[in-house]
């Protein structure tokens, strides 16, 4: 990479055709060199910053993202430990665009010195839903507990009462008794799932093969629910175990590939699938709703080709009686994020026609480190 001056006497490296490559990059992407100086600007950085490519490559960094922005933590991780660092839900802080959030991921490059910053773009209402996962979920599981309590006797009356008058109804009325029977059932069945969120008893944390957890959860599906559809497994057999409970760890993704049958169900043809995947990513890390940054490298996925999550309802989808289907509860996702979040985890999703993913995020048990 050669050296040019500017006017203004500051010395930058001129595009090499390894910066030039990143062109291609769809997402907003700059790359800076070791005094902080932006020495390439993809298009996509132009709409991120809402300046042009000529300016932001005669720009320094803090003239674009405030100094007090954690983008500058991230860097500064990056050159010390010469990898690459990502963190989630970042407010980029820039004085042309002050509401952005963003994921950024700073890497080192094949440039001496150079830095390669890309940014994802978030949506901020689902940003806001993320952080606040945590807190929603304890809120459900204070009003699970409360409304079961309150529901359930009176209903075991009700049902009992019911059950005492059919035997002596008439026949024509013996339908309408067993009618109040089915639905007082029903009821219970709600109930029971709202008291799974609400289920505040001791998790068992021992280390958890994840792998033979979507195994048997595949081996379920594709015994019921999805015996018709094609499950891949795009496992990485290095992925260490998880610190948890494999009950809950089924259940939640038990959930998660129901959902994902049903999705692809809607297909009018036969090429419905769903993957399972896992991934180690060690550059993944988050803000808790302590404000403490965590790492999450263990990456869960549950992947379908349906016809994706409604606009409508992409905000929404973890909270309570929020459901497309309609004879759907509304507390599958609610239980999952539970079950994750007692994990110390996080679960997020993306979602377009043709595919929809849900990832879950989870810390590392350090009792037995990758290998």
């Amino acid at each position: 990479m050669s050296v040019v001056e500017l006017s203004s006497g500051r010395r930058v490296e001129r595009k090499s055709h390894a910066l030039t490559v990143l062109d291609t990059i769809p997402f907003p992407t700059l790359a800076i060199n070791a005094d902080d100086d932006v020495v390439f600007a993809n298009a996509a950085a132009q709409d991120l910053f809402l300046t042009s490519i000529t300016m932001l490559e005669r720009a320094r960094l803090p003239t674009l993202i405030v100094e007090s922005s954690p983008v500058f933590d991230v860097i500064a991780r990056a050159r010390t430990e010469m990898t690459a660092v990502s963190e989630r839900e970042i407010t980029l802080g820039s004085p042309h665009n002050t509401g952005a959030i963003v994921d950024v991921t700073v890497s080192p490059s094949d440039e001496g010195d150079t830095l390669v910053l890309m940014f994802r773009p978030r949506d901020r209402a689902r940003a806001i839903s993320e952080r606040e996962q945590s807190g929603a979920t304890r809120s459900v599981a204070g009003m699970a507990r409360t409304l079961a309590h309150e529901i359930k006797n009176p209903l075991a009356g009700i049902k009992g009462a019911a059950q005492l008058l059919k035997r002596s109804a008439a026949h024509e009325e013996i339908p309408l008794a067993q009618l109040i029977v089915d639905e007082t059932d029903r009821i219970a069945r709600l109930i029971d799932r709202m008291e799974s969120i609400g289920d505040a008893g001791p998790m068992a944390r021992v280390p958890v093969n994840v792998h033979v957890v979507l195994d048997r959860v595949a081996s379920l599906a594709q015994n019921s629910f999805a015996h018709a559809i094609p499950i891949q497994r795009r496992f990485d057999p290095s992925l260490p175990p998880v610190l948890g409970d494999e009950d809950q760890l089924i259940q939640a993704l038990l959930n998660l590939l129901k959902n994902a049958a049903e999705a692809v169900a809607k297909r009018r043809d036969d090429r419905g699938e769903i993957a399972l995947a896992t991934a180690f990513r060690p550059g993944v890390r988050i803000r808790a709703a302590t404000g403490v940054w965590v790492t999450l490298p263990l990456e869960i996925s549950v992947i379908d080709n349906g016809p994706g999550v409604q606009d409508d309802l992409k905000n929404h989808l973890f909270e309570p009686f929020i459901s497309s289907k309609a004879d759907g509860g509304g507390l599958g996702l609610p239980v999952v994020a539970k079950i994750i979040s007692a994990h110390g985890g996080v679960i997020e999703f993306n979602s377009e026609p043709g595919r929809t993913m849900f990832r879950i995020l989870l810390p590392l048990n350090s009792g037995t480190p990758k290998q």
